[in-house]
């Protein structure tokens, strides 16, 4: 089961930041590698990524079109 490979969201969240550095790839791919790697479903993982990488998500999904973007304040 899940919590008994992960634990908690900071041992997750150390996995996909590991994973991420090492492989050189983005936090989605990171997620979906980690998942398909130990046989856990996508779904079952959202309860275990931390609001740190939360962010580091929406901030890829809205680099890349995914989300809308927000607006920005720009001072000259």
């Amino acid at each position: 089961m899940i919590e008994q490979k992960f634990l908690t969201k900071s041992k997750f969240s150390k996995l996909i930041e590991h994973t991420v550095i090492a492989k050189r790839i983005s936090y989605m791919d990171a997620i979906v590698w980690l998942c398909e790697e130990h046989s856990i479903e996508i779904e079952d993982v959202r309860k275990f990524i931390s609001p740190i990488i939360k962010d580091k998500l929406e901030a890829e999904a809205r680099k890349l079109n995914f989300l809308p973007r927000r607006n920005e304040l720009v001072f000259d």
